[in-house]
């Protein structure tokens, strides 16, 4: 795999000392959840003067030691009463908590330290200074979440403070699941009732709906609805709680989705080794809820945070999902001046959310639409450029997977046929005009446009007599072609994954072009360039040069099983499933021809040593100079001084390895499998493989698979044919991410 640096900017969270500004309040609520604060500050502005005053504040700004000291000294010791929502336990906020405790115990304030988990911790209630009893009652409370909930544990609060608060009216009960719209807010999963047009199923946290923190999610139903989707919210606390899980996976089954767009965080699997968003058996497209500012993801190359990388795209690669993009930020609201406090809350980036909805629409319109009319294109790489390795793929015969692809394509009722493409795609080309191209290109960013002719100058000089010229052929509504240089043959090997360099525009009005004539794109093999091309790590914005050339077409990706940090560029930039398929059998080396009369003078020391003293040291000096002739002690950086124990030991081992090492025999063929008697031999895999391209097509889920290499020993990656994940749950953490806990828990 190739390694890619980026630069992080604006993505880190830093401690710096922070002065909140807060003037005294009668209670004050601290809490490490955005979620918490909004519920909190809707249940102040509810209650209508009926409560005391109030000051919230998120503990990320009093994360600093000086930061802690100067609120309690401006802020709390002007309290009657402190409530604090702590995520992690005490080592969260050790210094904190320690500060504020002997606050309160001197001055007799009120304190309520409570776990955000929803499990009673005993080293909170021994911080706390109110009766246990009272702070299970407020624990429920914040656990119940929504306005009413949080008014009637502030309430709770002031009366443990010695204060006066208003009688809380309205049920402080809001659903462990549920379905929602916007127009309705929680209902039945039937509200919608029948309709002939498909139903895209959002699913979301909970928690999202307690704080009234729901801008993605009611801009992500406007967007899908402007395309013609019935849209229904379903919602849970998680996707891995037992009961939530069964309760959603009941209603994806019964409701039949065309699509499921899901914005909560992490894996979905649960213990039964299923994600209840398996249940619809349709694509499921993940969004990210960034936690940074839009102005921080603007001006990162990386795109996402490391947190949010691993929330919103890592983790929930495991289960399958497609990445759709990031779709909102956290974005600071206007000050509430009676709480003190700006809210962070998730703000819609309309353009992204847009893109997502176009994207969910391109893959359904997919499906629905019969095998014979679906017009599709299949590309193959051009890299090295030989005119004897054309489409060179990885592992892969790219060719003969191409045309294997056809027949299988056919057999499922596609409107193609199953002509050998070889010579077609040596002679043949399709035209396109200059003035079609700049017409297309007229609809990209400007910024993209600026670069485009800075670094190629005017497209004439990329024509040929006024027309593009691409190396491709049809059969019938089938698209085979061979992907462009990508810039200057003569550089090919540096531009390769070069991601700073832009396209040229002969590639540029490729894929401009593509996107007019096929519904989606199968690229053959490891790997392209188009997920190679300038722009952010990913999280693309429409001005990165993979998400802008790719548009919103369904990507299908045939990849080596064994190569997963590549794989991901293509999940994570163009949003592609990438289908594991295997890799080339291995074959025993044996022992190289050169090495024969070597291997001969060891096996002859074997037998003399401890027989025949004698004739073991003359075969010492016999096998250390035809190690010697043959260039072995060379290579083992061996020399005359050598012990020749040692040295004899070393060539040894040398020898066996090379006899005993496996190379690959031949190249893999796209689902027809390895030859019988070979260890995968068995036709599974090659069936996998067949059945999850013509799935895709159909808009079918396609289950999330490991990578890694079945000849040595991962097993588990077969059969393949799966969508590739690259976490592997064996090595999680590596021995340098173990070795960084223990320095930052010393």
């Amino acid at each position: 795999m190739h390694v890619v640096f980026r630069e992080s900017h604006g993505l880190e969270e830093t401690e710096t000392p922070t002065d909140l500004g807060q003037t005294p309040a009668d209670l004050v609520v601290l809490s490490f959840s955005d979620s918490d604060l909004g519920a909190f500050a809707a249940a102040y502005h509810r209650a209508d003067g009926k409560l005391p005053t109030v000051r919230l504040a998120n503990l990320v700004g009093l994360k600093h030691p000086l930061s802690v000291d100067t609120y309690i000294e401006q802020t709390l010791e002007g309290a009657k009463g402190i409530l604090i929502r702590l995520i992690g336990g005490v080592p969260y906020w050790a210094y904190g908590l320690s500060q504020v405790e002997t606050l309160c115990r001197q001055k007799g304030i009120a304190l309520a330290v409570l776990p955000a988990d929803g499990r009673a911790d005993p080293r909170l209630d021994d911080i706390s200074t109110l009766p246990v009893s009272t702070l299970r009652r407020l624990a429920h409370l914040c656990d119940t979440g929504g306005a009413v909930a949080a008014q009637a544990a502030l309430a709770q609060m002031a009366l443990a403070s010695g204060l006066y608060a208003g009688p809380v009216k309205g049920s402080k009960a809001l659903p462990t699941v549920g379905a929602w719209t916007p127009e309705d807010g929680v209902a039945c999963p039937l509200i919608l009732g029948a309709d002939h047009k498909p139903l895209v199923i959002v699913t979301f946290y909970r928690a999202y709906l307690a704080a009234a923190d729901l801008s993605p999610i009611e801009a992500t139903f406007k967007a899908l609805r402007a395309r013609g989707f019935r849209v229904l919210g379903l919602f849970a606390p998680s996707l891995k709680a037992a009961e939530p899980a069964a309760w959603m996976a009941r209603q994806i089954a019964h409701l039949k989705p065309a699509a499921i767009v899901n914005a909560t965080a992490f894996s979905g699997i649960g213990a039964n080794g299923k994600s209840p968003l398996d249940a619809g058996n349709v694509p499921v497209f993940q969004i990210a809820l960034a936690t940074s500012t839009r102005d921080a993801w603007a001006e990162a190359e990386r795109g996402l945070s490391p947190a949010d990388l691993a929330m919103h795209v890592v983790l929930p690669e495991v289960d399958g999902r497609l990445f759709g993009g990031v779709v909102s930020f956290k974005e600071p609201q206007p000050r509430d001046e009676a709480l003190q406090y700006a809210r962070y809350a998730h703000a819609a980036d309309t353009h992204r959310v847009e893109a997502v909805a176009e994207r969910v629409k391109a893959w359904t319109d997919l499906a629905a639409t019969p095998a014979r009319d679906r017009t599709l294109a299949l590309v193959l790489s051009t890299y090295p450029g030989k005119d004897w390795n054309m489409a060179h793929a990885v592992g892969l015969d790219a060719l003969a997977s191409a045309d294997a692809i056809l027949s299988d394509l056919k057999e499922a009722g596609h409107t193609t046929d199953a002509a050998p493409i070889t010579h077609a795609l040596e002679t043949e080309t399709i035209h396109w005009p200059l003035d079609a191209y700049k017409a297309a290109l007229a609809n990209l960013p400007q910024t993209l446009q600026d670069d485009l002719a800075a670094a190629w100058g005017d497209p004439e000089q990329d024509t040929d007599v006024g027309h593009f010229h691409f190396k491709a052929t049809r059969r019938g509504n089938v698209l085979i072609a061979l992907q462009p240089e990508r810039g200057n043959p003569k550089q090919r090997d540096d531009d390769y994954h070069d991601l700073s360099r832009v396209p040229r525009h002969r590639y540029v009005a490729f894929y401009l072009w593509l996107q007019t004539q096929t519904q989606a794109l199968i690229h053959i093999g490891a790997h392209g360039t188009l997920e190679w091309l300038p722009g952010k790590s990913v999280a693309l914005s429409h001005e990165c040069w993979p998400e802008a050339l790719s548009g919103t077409l369904p990507v299908i990706y045939p990849f080596i099983v064994n190569d997963p940090g590549e794989a991901a560029q293509a999940k994570r930039r163009i949003g592609a499933v990438t289908l594991g398929h295997l890799p080339p059998p291995m074959k025993d080396s044996a022992t190289p021809d050169r090495f024969v009369r070597l291997e001969t003078l060891l096996d002859e020391f074997s037998n003399a040593d401890g027989l025949d003293p004698k004739r073991r040291d003359r075969l010492q000096e016999d096998i250390r100079s035809e190690a010697q002739a043959i260039g072995v002690e060379h290579d083992l950086g061996l020399d005359r001084a050598s012990c020749s124990a040692e040295a004899i030991t070393r060539i040894d081992r040398f020898v066996c390895d090379i006899k005993e090492s496996q190379f690959g025999d031949g190249l893999h063929v796209w689902g027809r499998g390895a030859p019988e008697g070979t260890p995968y031999g068995d036709g599974i895999s090659a069936d996998g493989e067949r059945t999850a391209l013509i799935d895709a097509l159909n808009g079918k889920r396609i289950p999330g698979g490991p990578s890694g290499s079945p000849h040595r020993g991962r097993r588990d990656v077969l059969p393949t044919g799966r969508n590739l994940y690259t976490t592997d749950p064996r090595s999680v953490p590596t021995r340098a991410a173990h070795a960084q806990g223990v320095a930052l828990a010393e």
